[in-house]
């Protein structure tokens, strides 16, 4: 993690774009005519952290030490259960488990998608 000694965290552009178009599901939810207060992603959310865990690539623990300061300094005035989702993917980046470029892809592949739905 780039957490520093200082604590600062780096800041990722990918996910600063999101953080800041501030779209909670509970925006989103009213737009496309859902009225299931639960994120239909949070599901496979904790399943990928389950697998992270079991496969041993993201220990439970050091996950949610991870969320727990990323929500603090970076993902502060994001709703749950985004600021899971946001830190989770920031770890996973950080990590190296996930590569930034094609994770904007899939991002623009699922929004087109939802636009055209």
């Amino acid at each position: 993690m780039s957490g520093g000694r200082d604590g600062a965290f780096s800041r990722i552009a990918l996910l600063e774009a999101v953080r800041r178009e501030g779209k909670s599901w509970a925006e989103l939810a009213p737009r496309y005519g859902v009225v299931n207060p639960e994120p239909p992603w949070k599901t496979s959310l904790d399943a990928m952290c389950e697998s992270l865990a079991a496969s041993g690539a993201l220990p439970s623990l050091a996950r949610r030490e991870a969320e727990d300061a990323l929500g603090e300094s970076v993902y502060g005035r994001v709703p749950a259960p985004e600021r899971q989702l946001l830190a989770l993917v920031h770890t996973m980046l950080e990590h190296g488990l996930v590569d930034e470029a094609a994770l904007a892809r899939r991002m623009d592949v699922v929004r087109e998608r939802l636009e055209a739905g």
